[in-house]
């Protein structure tokens, strides 16, 4: 019996439609490490570089965007009013030196649900997707904490971004 609670509150439908598109992606991710290892490949090797790439890329355009580094900036580019309802977020601090956010459902988590990972499959697959967080912190000069995690069992995700 899986541990992981993540059902969502907001049911409205755009918000619906986005956390669709969120959790196509996830999909994406499941698919192509399940296609390495059939290939004789070790995903491990590769999978958390590829999204953390992915995430400098993002932080970099981001911080382009927001014209800083402040972590009220990524907040603002990022951790936007859409963002807080498709993860029914609360931003719990938000300074230029420290950003924190508690999620409350995960799209990412509820497509390896629908797919029929396991617990231990969904908590890897959350800690390779959350490279790309981990990049995107790095482009503000500062460093992800996750102490609760939807994906370990934790009623929430706890994001912590704090300078370096």
């Amino acid at each position: 019996m899986s541990k992981i609670k993540n059902e969502a509150k907001i049911k409205n439908k755009i918000i619906v439609a986005v956390r669709e598109q969120l959790e196509h992606r996830a999909l994406w991710l499941y698919l192509l490490r399940d296609e390495a290892r059939k290939r004789g490949l070790d995903p491990n090797e590769f999978s958390s570089a590829a999204i953390r790439r992915c995430g400098l890329a993002q932080g970099k355009n981001l911080v382009k965007k927001g014209k800083t580094t402040s972590l009220k900036g990524l907040k603002k580019t990022l951790f936007t009013k859409p963002a807080q309802w498709v993860f029914e977020m609360k931003v719990v601090e938000s300074t230029d030196e420290k950003l924190s956010l508690d999620f409350h459902y995960c799209p990412l988590v509820k497509a390896w649900q629908k797919a029929g990972c396991s617990d231990e499959e969904i908590a890897q697959l959350c800690d390779i997707a959350m490279c790309g967080d981990h990049g995107i912190g790095e482009r503000y000069d500062s460093v992800l904490d996750l102490p609760k995690c939807i994906a370990k069992g934790d009623e929430i995700c706890a994001l912590r971004y704090h300078k370096k």
